[in-house]
């Protein structure tokens, strides 16, 4: 039977100084019309290079060296220009993992969908219908308005959420998948890969999926390669990878989730040691030797060759064996976790209300939270439930409305930073999903550094800087180079130094590792951690990723329509008593332990901020409501226990979890 993919002996180039440089070797797998790949690996082993040589969709200066790519049988380079566009157009869509480069910022979000139907000859009236539909499928609320919108009056989530749609529209026969769903909260994420499943299903259509999230990866896919340096270093059964790994850079990559209920008392979480090669088409030996704790000189003189086993599983290492007893490589550390403190800011009836076209959206309404000197309080939520408003408004980067109040160790805090001290603009900082929005790329890391320094008072600018960059563990010879010459791991601890510039008391952390690798997600989780024990900074965190979450977090508050649903110690919100809200949360969440799981499937759309439901806010979609009362009374915070409270009509003991 004809693959739908099929890549065979595919080396790529990059033209970079004036010289050809291999960046993919000899990479072979093909994936079967219904099937799914997983394709992982650190950010730079060559990943969406392989995607993008998929559709022929190289840069400039990139070219296919040797080896071929057929989709359904055709062989890609053979293909003239119109017989691709017709290939991309019809049989082939991909998802980046920045929707923003798929959408075109000057047109409305219906008409680029409308687009997509009508390169499928279908009429407008029918294919705006088919939009409103594709934007319901990916469990969007209110399609109608956001139908409406610009692609920048939309959330990382949404954007992401609109891209897939318009790739699902056309019911591909191969669907490419580079990280679509890092901007997703775990119930959305789970009605999208549904959604992708039941494509596999209806329709035959073939899936290479490109993610960080192993998780996912375990959950979607039926075998799995592992990259590193442009070289698959494994490749099988997903189920067999995942439970017995027979290459080092397999075990690292899976040691470095936080998994198994593991929190930060227990320890740091296991790294891989230095970085991936820059010229790894130059080197002797097996590419993964320097970072290696099994490798001898046999493994840094010859390159082990891709060997299969009688089950088809194929790694390139001479010590398969062993592989699943790599040495540990978590740092120790001689801190202790400090316990919280007193309360260092609280926020009370803290709401917030905006106007789009003309009608007032309240996002958030009458939020009540403290967090404690030294504490880690996690903020989850879908997208839309005003994690990030909420972040906002303490940063002071938003104004709220009358009759909210915030302190900062007992004194007034203003919600403009116009109107706060110096001290306090020190005291409260924040670190960014994005740090490629926050650091100028004009100016080198010593300067953006040392201009923070500078504005916040933290010390002599040079000294500081220095210091800063240690802290962080941000080599020097990083200092000079600009953000768009480093990683987004090491872009990540150059905002984080900033943020630190000034001694400050909170850091607000939103979603600061949703865009990295699991390897250098534990390096910066770790690091954050480090920060803590030593400086006792308390932090609010926001993150889509659960289980990093419950790793660093003391206390958890779950955030729904701008309300809070549950608040209390982490390790009771996730044993138990759930609000049902919560316990949805957690069911979607994707498990490098197992490969799939029985969920709570949420009924209805997300209502929308403008419009919301009479009676408890979460009533619409509730699979357990108490007809008569959650339509009609709204639900008031109630006590678990003196620390822990759920906003819910159902009796305690009926509660989920526990």
């Amino acid at each position: 039977m004809t693959a739908a993919l099929d890549v065979d002996g595919l080396d790529i180039s990059y033209r970079v100084r004036r010289r050809w440089v291999p960046v993919v070797r000899d990479v072979s797998f093909s994936v079967p019309a219904g099937g799914a790949y997983g394709l992982v690996g650190e950010s730079g082993c060559g990943k969406s290079t392989v995607a993008l040589a998929v559709v022929r969709h190289l840069a400039a200066n990139g070219r296919i060296d040797r080896g071929r790519v057929s989709i359904a049988g055709t062989d890609v380079s053979t293909l003239g220009p119109a017989e691709l566009r017709a290939l991309r157009s019809r049989a082939v869509s991909m998802v980046y993992q920045n929707p923003m480069t798929a959408l075109n910022p000057s047109m409305r979000v219906g008409e680029q969908l409308a687009e997509v139907f009508g390169v499928l000859g279908i009429g407008r009236a029918e294919a705006l219908d088919r939009s409103r539909a594709a934007l319901e499928r990916v469990a969007i609320a209110d399609p109608g308005r956001v139908l409406r919108r610009y692609p920048h009056q939309l959330s990382g989530g949404m954007a992401q959420r609109v891209v897939i749609a318009m790739a699902l529209a056309k019911d591909p026969a191969l669907l490419i998948l580079d990280e679509p769903t890092t901007g997703l909260d775990a119930t959305v994420e789970a009605e999208v890969l549904d959604l992708v499943n039941a494509l596999r299903a209806e329709s035959g259509t073939a899936v290479l999926f490109i993610s960080h999230n192993l998780g996912v990866i375990r959950r979607m896919c039926d075998r799995v390669g592992v990259l590193y340096a442009g070289r698959l270093v494994e490749e099988g059964d997903a189920a067999r990878l995942f439970e017995h790994q027979r290459h080092p850079y397999s075990t690292g990559l899976l040691r470095a989730i936080p998994r198994a209920g593991r929190v930060k008392a227990d320890g740091a979480l296991d790294t891989i040691p230095g970085f991936l090669p820059d010229r790894p088409g130059g080197l002797i030996g097996c590419t993964f030797a320097e970072r290696c704790a099994l490798a001898d000189d046999r493994c840094r003189r010859e390159e082990p060759p891709l060997s299969t086993d009688a089950d088809g599983h194929r790694s390139r290492c001479f010590h398969a064996e062993q592989a699943g007893e790599l040495p540990r490589t978590a740092p120790t550390t001689t801190l202790p976790v400090r316990p919280p403190g007193p309360p260092l800011v609280e926020v009370r009836n803290l709401s917030k209300t905006f106007t789009q076209d003309g009608h007032p959206l309240r996002v958030l309404r009458d939020v009540h939270l403290s967090i404690g000197a030294g504490e880690t309080l996690g903020l989850v939520g879908e997208s839309g439930s005003g994690k990030t408003t909420l972040a906002r408004a303490i940063v002071g980067m938003l104004p709220v409305d009358a009759g909210t109040e915030m302190t900062l160790e007992g004194a007034p805090l203003a919600d403009r930073t116009s109107a706060r001290s110096t001290e306090q603009l020190r005291a409260v900082q924040i670190v960014f999903q994005n740090p490629d929005a926050a650091l100028n790329p004009s100016k080198s890391i010593r300067s953006i550094i040392r201009r923070s320094v500078r504005r916040l008072g933290g010390g002599a600018p040079g000294p500081r800087t220095d210091e800063l960059a240690a802290a962080v563990q941000l080599s020097s010879r990083y200092l000079d180079a600009r953000p768009s010459q480093l990683s987004g791991g090491l872009k990540q601890r150059v905002a984080i130094a900033r943020a630190f510039a000034g001694a400050p008391r909170l850091v607000i952390c939103d979603e600061p590792t949703s865009a990295l690798d699991v390897s250098v997600q534990a390096a910066i989780v770790n690091l954050l951690d480090d920060l803590q024990r030593s400086t006792g900074v308390s932090y609010l965190f926001i993150s889509h990723d659960l289980g990093v979450v419950r790793y660093l977090a003391d206390r958890i508050a779950v955030l729904y329509l701008g309300e809070v649903m549950q608040l209390g110690p982490a390790a009771e919100v996730f044993r138990g008593p759930h609000h049902p809200y919560t316990e949805a949360l957690l069911s979607a969440v994707a498990s490098v332990d197992e490969p799939a799981r029985d969920r709570i499937r949420l009924t209805g759309e997300i209502p929308s901020p403008g419009d919301l439901p009479p009676g408890c806010p979460f009533q619409t979609r509730c699979p357990r409501r108490l007809p008569g009362t959650c339509e009609r009374e709204h639900p008031p915070l109630r006590e678990l226990s003196s620390d822990h409270l759920v906003r819910c009509h159902l009796p305690l003991d009926q509660l989920g979890g526990g």
